[in-house]
C-alpha cells in the first residue's frame, strides 16, 4: 500500500513541514489536518494519500479505516538552475528545487 509523487515542483524542506505534521495519523485524521492546513504541500499530499488508500482497495484490504500513515518520506528531486541579472553584468544563479514523495499505509 505505497504510493508515489514525483517531481513536486517545491522544495523538500517546505514539504517536509506538511509531512512531519502527519507522519504516524490515522488516514481519516490526516486528511483532516490537510483540508485545512495553510501550506501549498498540503493539497499534493492530501491528493497522495488518497491515491494510496485507492491502492489498498486495489490490493483488497477490506478496512481502510483501520488504516495508518506507517512511512512518509521527502526526497531531493532535480534542481532547475536558472540566471537572474545580478549587479556588474553578472548573473545570479536561481536554483528551482523539487521533491520526490513515497507514503506508505500500514495497519
Amino acid at each position: 500500500m505505497k504510493a508515489f509523487l514525483k517531481n513536486y515542483r517545491q522544495a523538500p524542506r517546505k514539504v517536509r513541514l506538511v509531512a512531519n505534521m502527519v507522519r504516524g495519523k490515522k488516514v481519516k485524521e490526516a486528511l483532516a489536518m490537510l483540508s485545512f492546513a495553510p501550506k501549498k504541500a498540503a493539497p499534493g499530499l492530501k491528493k497522495l494519500i488518497l491515491s494510496a488508500v485507492a491502492n489498498a482497495k486495489q490490493q483488497g484490504v477490506s478496512n481502510t479505516e483501520a488504516l495508518r500513515i506507517k512511512d512518509i518520506r521527502v526526497d531531493k528531486g532535480f534542481t532547475f538552475t536558472r540566471f537572474h541579472p545580478g549587479f556588474g553584468g553578472r548573473a545570479t544563479p536561481i536554483n528551482k528545487e523539487s521533491s520526490h514523495i513515497t507514503i506508505a499505509l500500514g495497519e
